[in-house]
């Protein structure tokens, strides 16, 4: 165990190192005064693109314009993927033959990747053809993190603005691929390629094994998709056994480099949240409650698949390797599971079904949360969201009126965060329960009992959270369950979206109250406390009957 800490804390340190740097270039990406170096860069073919959309670049827009932007440009890019996914046998770079996918596994799969949630119910190397894994896949990944990020900065935007202009989405789109997303993601495409990820247009070849049977390998565009997949915390995977595969995954160090590229921009995003409100203690406060969340829940998994289960024991077996790739080992595999939990992106390099029962809940119980760090945008807006409710909380319970950052926080902004705040569950325990009645969904369960339970948990809280990282165990590919987790995937998404950039535009027409000795200071590590036992009672107040009945009560009856 003693070597597996220390890799783990070796990459975390790393992680924790680019937190700054990062994050200052991300604010000079969207600071209007801080671009110029950047424009002589990145100017001349985003003007193109400008013009060709016919964007004024200098146009601001209030809440509810920017919010129609989202949702209209998302709503025509996810009926043209769901063209492409249906009509792929028709279409080119098909060299497979692939046939068309289904309509409600169409729909399932369109809307995942949009939301940037990228759950999928297929085998990719089987269900798509190369056209559909770059327009249905690929492509979006890039646009659904871009769009998480626009939203994030624009509520940033609101809360530190005069009046009701946060931006332009178009152009924090644009700007957020060209200038964040497009560069790292060429680079560790390179980088995987180097380490032995296939990157061609051609189909699959036959191959002869050692014993002499044939042998289909498929191969494809993969480095371009694993490096955006890792750096949009998009998820998702060439092949079906995702990150586990040696071919989006063949070494140690690839492993590392997706780990890095779950954590660079979520960690950082936090730290540029703290210069573009121009108070960096208050960055570090809120960087320094999703740390700790972060921590607790890796020791947990850690230790859990370190200690392994009764049963692996009793024939003299040290830890839980089941559903574990022997390249990574436990501490990797462990790291890998809390990571791709905690920033949301889903991609998995072991099997969760064969995790332990606290091991599990782990991964559960970070969805749930929603907000350790998160995807691109979204974590840090969900962990604004709890920060409104404490402030107004403890302004409650010492007679003041809640200010954040200087403006007042109160009913509408107090009814809108916790509108966002109770979609979550109940999109989580809803569909679960309905599920739990109905025949067709039940016979989708490998696992009866507590275990199946939580495959049916997790399914609905990874598509809630907009992961997309699966329990396996369940069989997904059904009618009920493509569209049923279709509407949560899209709730999931966008319900908290529209609450936020209503609260930002709320914000953004207030006035800036003066400091006093009675203000609640919100960078103190006072508060930050206040906001991990805030997130800590409400999840577990929301979420503790599902989970007693499904992880907890599993572990309790392996150690009897």
């Amino acid at each position: 165990m003693g070597i597996g800490v220390v890799q783990v804390a070796v990459t975390l340190l790393i992680i924790l190192l680019l937190v700054k740097p990062v994050g200052k270039y991300i604010v000079n990406v969207f600071d209007g005064q801080r671009t110029g170096r950047l424009d002589r860069i990145f100017g001349g073919p985003e003007r193109l693109l400008y013009r060709v959309m016919g964007v004024r670049e200098d146009e601001s827009m209030g809440w509810k314009k920017y919010l129609t932007a989202v949702l209209l440009s998302n709503f025509v890019m996810l009926v043209l993927m769901f063209l492409v996914l249906r009509l792929q046998k028709y279409l080119p770079l098909n060299p497979d033959g692939i046939g068309n996918m289904p309509a409600a596994q169409a729909f399932n799969t369109a809307v995942s990747f949009m939301t940037n949630t990228n759950w999928q119910s297929y085998t990719g190397e089987n269900a798509l053809s190369y056209l559909s894994q770059m327009l249905a896949v690929t492509f979006p990944m890039f646009t659904s993190a871009a769009t998480g990020f626009a939203v994030a900065i624009a509520f940033i935007r609101g809360l530190i603005g005069r009046r009701d202009e946060l931006g332009n989405f178009y152009v924090d789109l644009v700007r957020s691929i060209t200038r964040i997303f497009l560069p790292l993601s060429f680079i560790v495409a390179l980088f995987l390629v180097f380490q032995g990820v296939p990157q061609t247009l051609a189909g699959a070849v036959n191959a002869t094994t050692l014993e002499g049977a044939q042998q289909t390998i498929s191969r494809g565009l993969v480095a371009s998709l694993e490096s955006i997949k890792h750096i949009g915390t998009n998820g998702g995977g060439w092949f079906g056994t995702n990150a586990a595969h040696p071919f989006e995954n063949p070494t140690a160090l690839s492993n590392l480099v997706h780990i890095f590229c779950m954590m660079l921009l979520p960690t950082a995003l936090v730290y540029a949240f703290g210069l573009m409100v121009n108070n960096r203690k208050q960055g570090w406060a809120l960087f320094v409650a999703m740390s700790f969340l972060f921590l607790v829940m890796l020791a947990t998994v850690f230790v859990s698949e370190y200690r392994g289960v009764p049963a692996l024991d009793a024939v003299g077996l040290q830890g839980n390797m089941e559903g574990k790739e022997v390249r990574f080992g436990i501490p990797e595999s462990a790291l890998f599971t809390a990571v791709t939990t905690a920033a949301t992106t889903g991609s998995v390099n072991n099997m969760h079904e064969s995790l332990t029962p606290l091991g599990g809940l782990v991964s559960l119980a970070q969805m749930m949360l929603n907000n350790v760090f998160g995807g691109k945008g979204v974590g840090l807006i969900n962990g604004l969201l709890y920060v409104i409710l404490a402030v107004f909380i403890c302004g409650l319970m010492v007679g003041r009126t809640p200010e954040f950052l200087g403006k007042k926080i109160e009913g509408k902004e107090v009814k809108l965060a916790s509108i966002a705040l109770l979609i979550h569950p109940l999109i989580i325990l809803a569909p679960t329960a309905i599920a739990l009645m109905r025949p067709e969904a039940i016979a989708s369960i490998s696992n009866g009992g507590m275990h199946g339970l939580t495959e049916v948990l997790y399914a609905f809280a990874s598509g809630a959270a907009n992961n997309g990282s699966a329990f396996a165990g369940l069989n997904a590919n059904t009618d009920f369950y493509n569209i049923a987790i279709g509407i949560v995937m899209l709730l999931g998404r966008y319900v908290s979206m529209i609450a936020m950039l209503a609260i930002a535009g709320s914000l953004a027409n207030k006035r800036v109250v003066p400091v006093t000795t009675g203000t609640l200071r919100t960078h103190t590590p006072l508060f930050a406390g206040i906001l991990v036992m805030m997130i800590i009672v409400v999840g577990a107040l929301t979420f503790f009957p599902s989970l007693a009945l499904g992880p907890i009560a599993e572990h309790l009856a392996m150690i009897q």
